[in-house]
């Protein structure tokens, strides 16, 4: 277990504190928890927020990877927009359910907490997002191809692969009908290198030693 980075309670704290825990508790998401939310709702609807992006630019070293491979998760990073899921979670199971997510989403404290207003096709409502500070060691920075490629021919952590975890979000974007161009283009350069020839592969060792009878006579 990498070391925690925050301590994630007193995040969780706050976050109970400022919910209140009298009404509702609207959640957003944007990864997986859309395809994998791991706790029960009541409403689910396509939802929009101003100012963030999704990006699949934050370290993972337990979900998607180890720490001596790190694999990606997304963040919700400043600018933009970003379409994703909010989620209505029952009052009375509000604090369970931030507890169950802290256990998934917060062990080392990476992201940021966020209150934040998301529009759906019905109404404004305020959900919580976990958002990432591009000053965090987590935050990937820019990667090149190459590297995402390798990424995703490698990383592997408790939940699985990254990119088992980018083709599953790119899946249930498009079930419900969110286009991410970045996503999209990511998930195929993996799959298209994952499928090609082996050009860089090292050489078959020759089946006569050099020097032999044998090889002298293929160089004649």
């Amino acid at each position: 277990m990498p070391t925690p980075l925050r301590d994630p309670k007193p995040m969780l704290d706050r976050v109970i504190d400022e919910w209140g825990g009298h009404e509702d508790l609207w959640l957003f998401g944007y990864g997986s928890l859309i395809w994998r939310p791991d706790f029960g709702f009541v409403e689910r609807h396509p939802a929009r927020v101003h100012g963030w992006h999704r990006a699949l630019k934050m370290w993972s070293r337990i979900n998607r990877g180890t720490i001596e491979n790190p694999g990606l998760v997304f963040g919700l990073l400043s600018g933009g927009s970003c379409r994703g899921m909010v989620f209505r979670v029952p009052a009375a199971e509000g604090l369970e359910t931030l507890g169950r997510l802290w256990l998934r989403e917060m062990p080392t404290g990476v992201y940021d907490p966020r209150w934040l207003d998301c529009t759906t096709p019905h109404s404004k409502v305020r959900a919580l997002a976990f958002t990432l500070s591009r000053r965090s060691p987590n935050f990937t920075g820019e990667l090149s191809d190459e590297r995402y490629a390798h990424i995703f021919a490698n990383a592997v952590g408790r939940y699985g692969s990254s990119l088992d975890y980018a083709e599953q979000t790119l899946l249930e974007l498009r079930r419900h009908a969110i286009h991410d161009a970045a996503l999209a283009r990511l998930v195929k350069l993996a799959q298209t290198r994952l499928s090609a020839p082996a050009d860089s592969a090292e050489p078959e060792p020759s089946v006569y030693p050099l020097g032999s009878a044998s090889t002298q006579k293929f160089k004649e």
